[in-house]
């Protein structure tokens, strides 16, 4: 059911836990399922110098959560905003499709975190970003 690489980011999940500097926050949720991922990064020069992730949820969240995490650190903002949940189940040699969905609130968890990162310098992100509510209006609407 689940790939090596799936299997190796839920047993061995990579940047866990809190960023006590982070200077970029984001939170995700999904009400379907339940799963929580909060995303922390230390952004400096327009650089993920550093990522830490929590998520509550299932063994795909988790390896979803810490993939994405790898994929972006080190990376640009934009090199981060450019990386799609296509990427995430790529990258984990597939998913379940029961559990695409993962790999989307990893997309959003990263792109929510950029945009806390905007929202801190007093810069509008959802030009830069897109919208990262949670907001049905949002989702019922696009």
């Amino acid at each position: 059911m689940y790939s090596d690489k799936v299997m190796d980011h839920f047993s061995n999940p990579r940047n866990v836990g809190e960023l006590p500097d982070a200077n970029a926050v984001g939170q995700v949720g999904n009400p379907k399922c339940g799963d929580i991922m909060k995303i922390y990064m230390k952004i400096e020069d327009d650089i993920i110098k550093d990522i830490r992730f929590k998520t509550f949820g299932c063994g795909a969240a988790i390896a979803t959560s810490s993939m994405a995490t790898e994929l972006v650190k080190g990376k640009t903002i934009k090199e981060a905003l450019a990386m799609t949940n296509k990427a995430v189940v790529e990258a984990l040699e597939g998913l379940p499709p029961a559990k695409i969905h993962c790999s989307v609130l990893a997309e959003q968890g990263i792109k929510s975190a950029i945009a806390d990162y905007y929202k801190r310098q007093g810069i509008d992100p959802e030009p830069i970003v897109g919208c990262v509510c949670d907001c049905n209006h949002c989702h019922t609407e696009h």
